[in-house]
């Protein structure tokens, strides 16, 4: 990126307009799956420009926080593109977070301005959402509920820059504060990630380098706003015909059309999106890249996608978090040479770090770090929390003070600059290979008085069992004197009679290994294990020990 131009992932639509403006940026399915919303490159960056232009009328200007409750149309990209273009700040909630959860965030935010579809504004008249936004858009044909439409500050923008407006790309700066982006909230209430224009450009270059993506490729990014990247990477996004939020509910006949239908060669889904996949059992012959984040991706669903994909196809599981993304990253192929690895309690691998990452496993605190000394390192295999130093690891929380003092370190730099180390609340360890391997999230270890107890070293021993679909260890009682449990859902069409055996069974295979012999209570969930709505793969393990320490 040359000197003069901001730093700004949209800085890049005006090249691509010029070099090449009949290529699709996006596909969108519309209403009936037809497919008949398109983008051209020259068409995102011209419309674009004058939403920029047409928001200015609006009071919409740089810095100003914008709540965006789209749906993964045209509008919200082009909306999106625009709000980064006027060095806007839109802010992004997940719709399928709790309700009450939702409000918190929207409060938190303290929006000047709400852009959503006509239900997004009758819910915030309805429950108070964002009583700070004093500018409010519809993306609706009427202006109800809301001062204005998309459509006519779109026209007032084509008006403005008709009269000779000028440039609509924001001179924006590194640290400038480029989107506020929360958590999906699935170990606690959500967080405002502050997102600086640094971090979305680096995020670009470290995938750009990591998955080798090369301009011209075509890519279904099952999750709305990694589509965002494309555009930034030269690829054409056809946006699933599918609901967003709720990934394990796809119809993988559309997903497979689509990917026939346009010549798909990168996938990007959730684990739960690609056991749909799995599950369905048709080939993917089209597909080179395959890429699934948000939580461990099981063992078995690795295989059966490798299967499916062609033999020189990657299927890539990097490791990450809204606050830091990526960490690491491993292929399919090598990750399934370590599974009689975690299948015997070593955790799951997630690879090694991405550069210029600089990953450091520091011991288990639950307390605030202030300032980085090597002091607070564990030592080489020992488990403890995983820290990142890098590019893309952002500074703070929106309005959330302790938050960010718990989740961040300062670190003094040999030149006498500073850094900021991120706390991914996740635990782990190097193996002498130099692999990262994941072992569970901080707040759902359990300690017995005999020692420390990870999920993602506990459960795959017990999830190898072929009547169990997924465990969960949680413990019961005052950490350091737990008790580990062991909540149990069973595959569907299992007879709940059988459970006694299985229970056997289990405790058997739990007996195999020093630290699973440390389970002392099996109990088997009468449902399906409470999961967050974004990925639809975390487990709940709050609820489920909530839950058990009722049963004990």
């Amino acid at each position: 990126m040359i000197a003069s131009t901001p730093c700004n992932i949209a800085a890049v639509l005006p090249q691509l307009a010029r070099e090449r403006p009949e290529q699709i940026a996006m596909r969108c399915p519309g209403r009936d799956g037809r497919y008949d919303l398109t983008l051209t490159y020259a068409e995102l960056d011209a419309r674009s420009d004058a939403i920029v232009a047409g928001l200015a009328v609006q009071g919409i200007v740089r810095g100003t926080r914008t709540v965006l409750m789209v749906r993964p149309t045209p509008e919200f990209f082009l909306l999106m593109f625009a709000l980064f273009k006027a060095g806007a700040v839109p802010v992004l909630v997940d719709p399928g977070i709790d309700k009450r959860a939702l409000k918190q965030c929207l409060d938190e935010a303290q929006a000047e301005a709400f852009i959503g579809i006509p239900l997004a504004h009758l819910a915030r008249v309805l429950l108070g959402w964002a009583r700070s936004a004093r500018k409010r858009i519809t993306t609706g044909a009427y202006a109800l509920f809301a001062q204005t439409t998309l459509a006519r500050v779109e026209q007032a923008g084509r008006e403005a820059m008709s009269r000779g407006a000028g440039a609509q790309l924001a001179d924006t700066q590194p640290d400038d504060i480029a989107a506020i982006l929360f958590t999906s909230g699935s170990t606690g209430v959500p967080k405002g990630v502050i997102y600086r224009h640094c971090h979305f450009v680096a995020q670009i270059a470290m995938m750009r380098e990591a998955f080798a993506m090369t301009p011209g490729g075509i890519d279904l990014p099952t999750f709305p706003p990694f589509a965002l990247f494309d555009p930034a990477l030269g690829l054409t996004s056809i946006i699933p015909d599918m609901d967003p939020t709720r990934p394990a509910n796809a119809d993988p006949r559309k997903l497979h059309a689509a990917i026939g239908r346009f010549g798909v060669d990168q996938l990007f889904g959730s684990p739960a999106l690609m056991r749909v996949l799995t599950e369905y059992g048709k080939p993917l012959p089209g597909i080179k890249r395959a890429t699934s984040a948000g939580a461990p991706v099981p063992a078995e669903v690795v295989a059966k996608l490798r299967e499916l994909l062609p033999e020189d196809a990657n299927f890539w599981t990097p490791y990450g978090a809204t606050e830091c993304l990526p960490v690491a990253v491993i292929e399919g192929r090598e990750l399934l040479t370590l599974r009689e690895r975690t299948e015997q309690g070593a955790g799951t691998c997630v690879g090694r770090p991405v550069p210029p990452n600089e990953v450091r496993i520091v011991r288990i605190d639950d307390g605030v770090i202030e300032r980085w000394s090597d002091d607070v390192l564990a030592g080489f295999g020992v488990v403890g929390e995983i820290t990142v130093a890098g590019p893309t690891a952002t500074d703070a929380y929106f309005n959330r003070d302790a938050a960010t003092r718990a989740a961040k370190i300062r670190e003094t730099l040999p030149d006498g600059g500073e850094r900021i180390v991120h706390r991914m609340g996740d635990l782990g360890y190097f193996d002498a290979e130099g692999r990262l391997w994941f072992c569970g999230r901080k707040t759902q270890r359990v300690v017995t008085a005999d020692g420390l107890l990870c999920t993602e070293q506990v459960e795959p021993v017990f999830n190898t069992h072929p009547e169990v679909r997924r465990t969960a260890l949680v413990g019961v009682g005052e950490r350091g004197a737990q008790a580990a449990v062991l909540c149990v859902e069973l595959r569907e069409g299992i007879d709940p009679q059988r459970w006694p055996r299985i229970e056997r069974e289990l405790r058997g295979l739990g007996e195999g290994f020093a630290h699973t012999a440390r389970v002392g209570a099996f109990l088997r969930y009468p449902k399906t294990f409470p999961v967050d709505i974004r990925h639809n793969a975390k487990i709940g393990r709050e609820k489920l020990a909530h839950w058990a320490a009722q049963r004990l």
